[in-house]
């Protein structure tokens, strides 16, 4: 089904793979061949530097939603913004609902439009489409780049390399810097073989994930996607494999193009933005991901990862033994917080369970919501506890739904159909019963993502399937069914894209800034807090420990309701890390007293009385250390942080608390880690066996001379653990650039422009 090739590979006339053995006769040198990737041409494109090694991005359009946005523009704003120098588009599908009550997430709404009127950008309103299905329709273009505020910005079925970043790397963007970052490697997903009757889009992505997430076979690469099969799959099918490709922890993704994604474009009235994409003749990859797609069976990825893949047939047939295996994986995840069990779900044999939902980017695709009806069509999901919800992803795909009477026919079978809205994705709406099991052709099923709350005893469970299967099982009322088990006839209704809709709702300033608006600020959104530089010497506690083998970025900080505060810096960093370490906001704010104390030009031993006997031993040695030099804070450690969402509240909410360093033996994403560094945290790394640190949660770390480190470049700094004696520790920050460097001595990226 898939293959995993151990060597780089060259892929001759887009057709035969050659593995690189070391002796293989190529017309090319492998540099040469290298070059010839679709990915080195849209970024030699792209890149402002000479160097391509050491690329210097700027990217053709910038989207962001509501849970970003206003964090994005106050930093801009606080920099120096006067107008978008490029198209930026807002759009509004995550906080949608005022789902904590009050005007919140309306006010968000007014300021974006209003920001959108003032530096000249674009406002797509509430429940008029999902981010990513706005930028498909209206944005992408054939040999573009676009940067998002969000993990799943990915357009490469279109021909557009996208990536999903946190939000200080648009506010580069938005005052003309670049998006720097080396050369990545990558690799081919070559496709071959055409796809089943009732196989989907998030079967193959499924696939896909589990044969590389847990070995990092793509972590920070190019996806680039070939070979005849893709020529076999409709342009929506590449999109819904395309999205996913985020949850295999690459950098971005680009595929080939033909006339199919040319209709694509034929469709929506851009004919224009269509341009067709091939590898060279002669193209080297850094590893090729073999597909064959005729064998990919209906998928389904169980708690709590997209990673934990199952063919359905396969679960269904050694029901215990894997719900056992999912459960005791889930004493990690979950930290012992509830007692979690899934055998109830067996059923006479079968496993029932009480929710299904097809939406946003990933599951609210037109051919995806036509084969779900076509499935349920004639059928009811009965009167029991399961229920079943439809999103489509647009308007426009809503309202082509409701024309050729798919709508009709899954809401005469039970089904209720929503507007766009990314609520399902993220915890914010749909939460299941306590105990309750949800499948879902949506993005992630990480802890937490569908809204239980395990700090008040509150768990669900969400497995992530393709829209035709959550369709067969609501079509047997429940009851786990993969939609290869049903004969169905697909209609394969053809798609009419409605221009009309957007043109009567979304604000487009046409790139004309109007400075006389006037920016609606609701009484939620706040300023960022002022941040200091880097000191010379550095005194961090550890305030929390975390030896899960990934930590999220839905761990750092929780999404759901907590998004409406994302608009105010202090008020969402009281949510962090409260559904992993409920004590760490509380530890954190103690230890910031001393910091606090130091800006005031205050004793720092005078806020935090537990300072004095670590300053005692550190004096020993270093007697200089004091007033004027030195920098109290707290720091996390944690193995492998920051899968998952680009948001940067994830270190964001740490650094507002205090937070001066992370520790981690490695970064999940370039994302995470890229957050912290615009934040002027230090990513430190660890090379200690994580299970037997020389520190541990509590204790304080001693950094001497660490603003001299960064300036020179230290492979290494020392660092001590301070108890009885100072246990030397040592600890790297990894490759950084020399703007990444500067914005950590400034304090934040805020700063660093301030200061430049």
């Amino acid at each position: 089904m898939i293959k995993l090739y151990e060597n780089g590979v060259y892929l001759l006339n887009g057709t035969e793979i050659v593995e690189d053995t070391g002796n293989v006769q190529v017309p090319l040198t492998k540099e040469e061949a290298a070059q010839n990737t679709m990915a080195y041409g849209i970024l030699k494109a792209h890149n402002t530097s000479e160097n391509m090694e050491r690329l210097q991005i700027r990217f053709d359009k910038l989207t962001s939603h509501d849970i970003t946005f206003v964090g994005i523009i106050q930093t801009a704003r606080a920099s120096g913004l006067e107008k978008f120098p490029m198209p930026y588009v807002l759009t509004n599908c995550h906080n949608s609902l005022c789902a904590v009550g009050g005007t919140i997430n309306e006010d968000d709404h007014m300021f974006g439009l209003t920001c959108a009127k003032k530096y000249g950008g674009m406002y797509v309103p509430p429940h008029q489409a999902v981010i990513h299905q706005f930028a498909r329709e209206m944005l992408a273009g054939g040999g573009k780049m676009i940067l998002g505020s969000d993990s799943h910005t990915r357009y490469g079925a279109l021909g557009t390399m996208a990536m999903g970043e946190g939000g200080p790397e648009l506010v580069k963007q938005l005052l003309n810097k670049t998006y720097d970052i080396k050369m990545p490697g990558v690799i081919g997903i070559y496709l071959d073989g055409e796809p089943m009757k009732g196989v989907g889009p998030q079967d193959v992505a499924l696939a896909i994930i589990g044969a590389t997430f847990k070995n990092g076979y793509v972590n920070n690469k190019v996806m680039e996607f070939v070979g005849p099969g893709v020529s076999k799959l409709s342009a929506d099918f590449r999109i819904g494999i395309d999205v996913m490709t985020t949850e295999t922890t690459c950098l971005s993704s680009i595929w080939k193009t033909d006339e199919k994604i040319q209709e694509f474009y034929d469709i929506h009235g851009r004919s224009e933005d269509y341009k067709e994409l091939n590898p060279g003749a002669v193209t080297y990859y850094d590893g090729m991901v073999y597909v064959n797609l005729s064998e990919i069976k209906p998928m389904i990825a169980m708690p709590f990862h997209p990673s934990n893949v199952y063919t359905i047939d396969e679960l269904n047939a050694n029901l215990a033994d894997i719900l056992h295996d999912v459960e005791q994986k889930a004493l990690v995840s979950l930290d012992g917080a509830v007692d979690y069990s899934l055998q109830d779900k067996i059923r006479n044999g079968k496993f029932y369970v009480e929710q299904g939902i097809i939406a946003g980017c990933a599951g609210g695709g037109f051919e995806n919501i036509c084969a779900a009806a076509d499935i349920i069509k004639g059928k009811n999901i009965g009167a029991d506890e399961f229920t079943f919800s439809v999103y489509p992803a647009s308007t426009p795909i809503y309202m082509e739904l409701v024309k050729n009477g798919a709508i009709a026919d899954l809401m005469e079978a039970g089904t209720v159909v929503k507007t766009a809205f990314c609520g399902p994705c993220f915890g914010a709406g749909d939460t299941p019963a306590n105990n309750a099991f949800s499948i879902r052709h949506t993005t992630r099923n990480f802890p937490n993502r569908e809204g239980s709350k395990l700090q008040n005893g509150q768990i669900s469970s969400v497995a992530l399937m393709d829209a035709r299967s959550i369709a067969a099982t609501a079509a047997n009322k429940g009851f786990l069914t993969p939609a290869t088990a049903m004969d169905v006839e697909y209609k394969g209704q053809k798609y009419h894209f409605d221009k009309n809709i957007y043109a009567n709702r979304v604000f487009d300033s046409k790139g004309v800034a109007d400075p006389s608006v006037e920016i609606k600020f609701g009484p939620n959104i706040k300023d960022w807090p002022a941040m200091s530089a880097l000191p010379q010497n550095l005194l961090v506690k550890v305030v929390s420990e975390i030896h899960d083998p990934v930590t999220t970025t839905d761990e750092l900080i929780p999404s759901g309701e907590t998004s409406s505060y994302r608009s105010n810096p202090l008020g969402l960093a009281e949510f962090a890390l409260s559904r992993k370490d409920p004590a760490y906001v509380g530890r954190a704010k103690e230890v910031q007293k001393a910091q606090k104390a130091i800006e005031a030009d205050e004793c720092p031993v005078d806020a935090l009385a537990e300072l004095k006997p670590v300053m005692d031993k550190i004096h020993e040695t270093y007697p200089e250390v004091g007033k004027g030099n030195l920098g109290v804070g707290s720091t996390i450690f944690a193995v492998k942080p920051g899968d998952g969402s680009a948001r940067e509240q994830a270190a964001s909410c740490q650094k507002v608390l205090g937070g001066w360093a992370n520790i981690a033996t490695e970064y999940a994403t370039k994302r995470y880690r890229s957050n912290l560094i615009n934040w002027g945290m230090l990513p430190f790394l660890t090379e200690e066996d994580h299970e037997a640190l020389s520190f541990k949660n509590g204790d304080y770390i001693f950094v001497p001379n660490v603003r001299k480190a960064v300036e020179e470049k230290a492979d290494v700094i020392k660092a001590y653990v301070v108890g009885d004696e100072l246990k030397e520790l040592n600890l790297k920050l990894g490759d950084l650039t020399d703007a990444e460097r500067e914005i950590i001595l400034d304090g934040c990226l805020i700063n660093y422009y301030r200061n430049h």
